[in-house]
Formats: C-alpha cells, sequence, structure tokens
C-alpha cells in the first residue's frame, strides 16, 4: 500500500469512525438518552473521538506490517440504556445508527464523484486521484458498517441481535463481551479474506456510480 493510498485510508477512517460514533450519540440523545452530550461526544470535533489504540496505534501497526488492508476505530460513545423509553428497542436503533451513517456515508461520496465525472471531468485524466480518493473514502466506509454489523459482543450486530433474544439468552449473549475482542481477531484471521470478498459486489457498485467503469 503507497503512501497517497494510506493517506486516503485514514481519512476516509477519521470521517467514518467519527460519524459513526455522532450518530451513536445523537440517536441516542432524540431518544431521551443525554449521557453522550454531557460527556462532551455529541460534536464532530475528531478529538474526543480518538481512541489511543484504536484510531492511532492499530492503523499505524497495520501499515508498519504491511497489512493488505487498514481499519481502526474511534472511543465509543457512553448510552445508558436506563434513559430510554423502550431499552430493547432503542439499543437496537442506537446501535444501527452508526453503520447506516457508514452506508450513507459511503454512497454520498460516491455520488460526490458521479456529479464530478458527470460536470465533466475525466475520471482518468490527470483528475485521477481525486477518484481515487473518493473511491478508498467510501470503500473504507462500507468496511466500517460490515465489521460493525458482526454479531459479536460489543460491536453494533450484538445489539441488533439481542433484540430478538429472550431475556435470558440476552444475558448470556451478552457474557462474551470479554471475549469478543478475541473472537473477532480469531473470525478476521480465519475469514478475513471471505468477508472482503462478501463486499466485492457493492465496491463494484461504487466504482461504476464514481468513475462510470
Amino acid at each position: 500500500m503507497d503512501w497517497q493510498t494510506t493517506v486516503y485510508f485514514l481519512i476516509g477512517l477519521a470521517i467514518g469512525v467519527v460519524f459513526h460514533e455522532y450518530m451513536h450519540g445523537r440517536v441516542a440523545d432524540m431518544l431521551g438518552d443525554h449521557t453522550a452530550r454531557n460527556a462532551g461526544r455529541l460534536t464532530l470535533n475528531p478529538i474526543p473521538h480518538i481512541d489511543p489504540f484504536g484510531t492511532i496505534l492499530l492503523p499505524l501497526a497495520l501499515i508498519v506490517f504491511r497489512s493488505p488492508f487498514l481499519f481502526g476505530y474511534a472511543k465509543p460513545v457512553p448510552v445508558n440504556p436506563f434513559f430510554f423509553k423502550n431499552p430493547r428497542r432503542d439499543m437496537m436503533l442506537v446501535a444501527l445508527a452508526g453503520p447506516l451513517t457508514n452506508f450513507a456515508l459511503a454512497f454520498l461520496v460516491a455520488m460526490i464523484g458521479m456529479v464530478i465525472r458527470l460536470a465533466g471531468v475525466n475520471p482518468f485524466g490527470s483528475a485521477n486521484e481525486i477518484f481515487v480518493a473518493l473511491f478508498l473514502i467510501a470503500e473504507i466506509n462500507v468496511v466500517l458498517a460490515f465489521f460493525n454489523l458482526i454479531p459479536v459482543p460489543p460491536l453494533d450486530g450484538s445489539h441488533i441481535v439481542e433484540f430478538f433474544l429472550p431475556p435470558r439468552a440476552q444475558k448470556t449473549y451478552e457474557s462474551m463481551a470479554p471475549y469478543g475482542f478475541m473472537v473477532i481477531l480469531l473470525f478476521l484471521w480465519l475469514l478475513g479474506d471471505q468477508f472482503f470478498s462478501w463486499m466485492s459486489p457493492i465496491f463494484r457498485l461504487l466504482s461504476v456510480i464514481i468513475v462510470g467503469a
């Protein structure tokens, strides 16, 4: 991965994780939980969302070790379901807000590329780097969305699954949280290639929208 590609991915990652966490907090705030607002996390300023390991050290380590992909995450926005009128449903809505935001960002960036192309800019000419940057920013947001939908606690996907579980099964499921990170690493190690191949049709669609081919 060359330095330009790395920069584009890092820009996309920064945008993606900040908006992801912001929308978790925004939806929770709309549903009656003002914990994120009181903690100063209901902001698009990236600084309060920075996690030393997930936002800085992990991406840098992946770059240093020449990983075929880059990934990272922001500091989770605090959410207290005690303030929700319907905790099970509202936690699911808060969880959905993050990945849906990343999907929306990906297609918004793709549409920007399409508008630039339709305005007469040749995506394969001197402005090629603009289209490459837009595609990579969109791509990392798709990866963020799907990654967070993995149904392993404490990822967003687990809160969606919890909505459909009876209370006893939900508690058992939540007890996996301390081991979640190890499960996620094992998943990426065993099925990482397949995981990214599953997203190929969406990457192809983004490419068609942005460059028309």
